[in-house]
């Protein structure tokens, strides 16, 4: 059964460099911080977020090397509610990411955009009715 989105896991180079901008997105250190590995826990349902060294992209039980594409923009797009994906862009953009998705009204409420971080890899934004739903109808669980 399905449960729900446990870590989202990026990779990078120069795992120093992701910490510091990372840490600067969220505005919380990583609570696991080891040589090849990063994690914060984020957001509502504190969802984790981690980096992992690229030098481990490849499948070390299969003894395959890293793909060629680590690096580039490639694979799913894991897409992060947001209250403001314009003001969330404007902070992205501002710490050096670059755009891959311009903001886009899909209707309804629903707005997505996307960025390439410094490392090559994308992260979604959304402000997501739904989302704002499904936590409403949490926290009303919790206090009734």
């Amino acid at each position: 059964m399905w449960r729900g989105l446990t870590t989202t896991s990026f990779y990078a180079a120069d795992l120093d460099a992701a910490k510091r901008w990372y840490t600067e997105l969220f505005g919380i250190e990583p609570y696991m911080d080891t040589p090849a590995y990063l994690e914060w826990r984020i957001g509502d349902y504190q969802h984790e977020f981690g980096v992992i060294h690229s030098s481990y992209a490849g499948s070390e039980l299969a003894r395959t090397p890293a793909p060629e594409t680590v690096g580039t923009p490639a694979g799913a797009v894991v897409f992060w509610h947001v209250d403001d994906v314009p003001a969330v862009l404007d902070q992205l953009l501002t710490m050096g990411a670059k755009e891959h998705d311009a903001p886009r009204d899909r209707g309804e409420g629903f707005i997505t955009a996307s960025v390439i971080d410094p490392w090559g890899n994308i992260l979604g934004l959304m402000h997501n009715p739904h989302y704002l739903n499904v936590l409403a109808e949490m926290k009303g669980r919790e206090t009734g």
